[in-house]
């Protein structure tokens, strides 16, 4: 089955202070966007699609783009604040990017084919991939409206530099997702989990880092929800349009099921600028280990 790649590379990375899609944290210089890339060519995606915005294209395409050209079909979309639905203008003080949601929807002319949703900054692992692949394989008719996600056992997607924000998945009797809540403020102390309001969480809760998997269809649900959103956020300067938001909202009112997937892999990436080193090792780790040639563009 034909299947896409999206890569969510649009965002600057306030706390982590720069363009961190771009930061060359692998042995031979690679971007950790890029051993996404190799994981998911390797797990059968033949065609990627990064979000960018234009004041780092010519940068991002000289960087990256030619890496990949020779592999899979290469698209770049754009995230931009004037991108909207007709019957909107974008407020002139605005200046915060309206969200991934938005960033999402920048590639409706393009999406063809059942894709998965990820994050630049974020490591994911080759078997997260290969379970992606698997449940967009699963889905006989990709005509139908179909929604999956892949998780990650909470305590895998900690940083030792600071709190963390994660969507917490609960898990419906028939194996579905049934809700996700963004939760604030988690960090590890001692043995244990606990949130900024100092509710703990077990080490194995299954949580989001944006790995979404979907058929193209679904993509109109995110055109009608954010003009939904924009008629009663477009006047709050910091409001965002978010893609689990969307999903969670579907499953309530019982339009669609969300597929869950957890996977056995260590999450890791740069939330915080110390975080840095703790991704270069744990890279040349997995070179040591052969999960990774020395380079991966020879």
């Amino acid at each position: 089955m034909n299947k896409t790649l999206v890569i969510l590379a649009a965002g600057m990375g306030s706390r982590y202070g720069g363009l961190k899609q771009l930061d060359q944290l692998g042995p031979s210089g690679e971007a950790i966007l890029e051993y996404s890339v190799y994981d998911a060519l390797r797990a059968g995606f033949n065609k990627i699609i990064f979000i960018i915005r234009r004041d780092f294209a010519k940068e991002f395409k000289e960087l990256i783009g030619p890496k990949f050209n020779d592999l899979a079909e290469i698209v770049y979309c754009y995230q931009e604040l004037d991108h909207l639905p007709n019957g909107f203008d974008c407020p002139s003080d605005r200046e915060k990017p309206w969200g991934t949601g938005h960033a999402l929807l920048s590639t409706i002319d393009t999406i063809k084919n059942p894709f998965l949703i990820i994050n630049a900054d974020d490591f994911y692992g080759l078997e997260s991939f290969k379970l992606a692949s698997n449940m967009i394989d699963s889905w006989e008719n990709t005509e139908e409206e179909k929604s999956g996600i892949v998780t990650f056992e909470l305590v895998q997607t900690l940083s030792q530099n600071g709190s963390v924000s994660r969507g917490v998945c609960q898990k419906s009797s028939t194996n579905s997702l049934s809700d996700i809540t963004e939760t604030h403020g988690l960090t590890q102390q001692g043995d244990k989990i606990l949130d900024e309001n100092s509710n703990e969480f077990s080490a194995k809760t299954p949580v989001s880092m944006n790995m979404w998997c979907m058929s193209a269809s679904m993509l109109a649900h995110y055109e009608s929800a954010f003009i939904k959103f924009l008629s009663n956020n477009i006047n709050v300067p910091k409001s965002e349009f978010y893609i689990p938001s969307v999903i969670d909202e579907l499953i309530k009112n019982n339009k669609i099921s969300c597929d869950i997937i957890e996977s056995p892999c260590k999450w890791f990436g740069v939330t915080y600028k110390e975080d840095k080193q703790d991704v270069i090792d744990a890279l040349q780790e997995a070179v040591k280990q052969k999960i990774y040639p020395p380079s991966l563009h020879i």
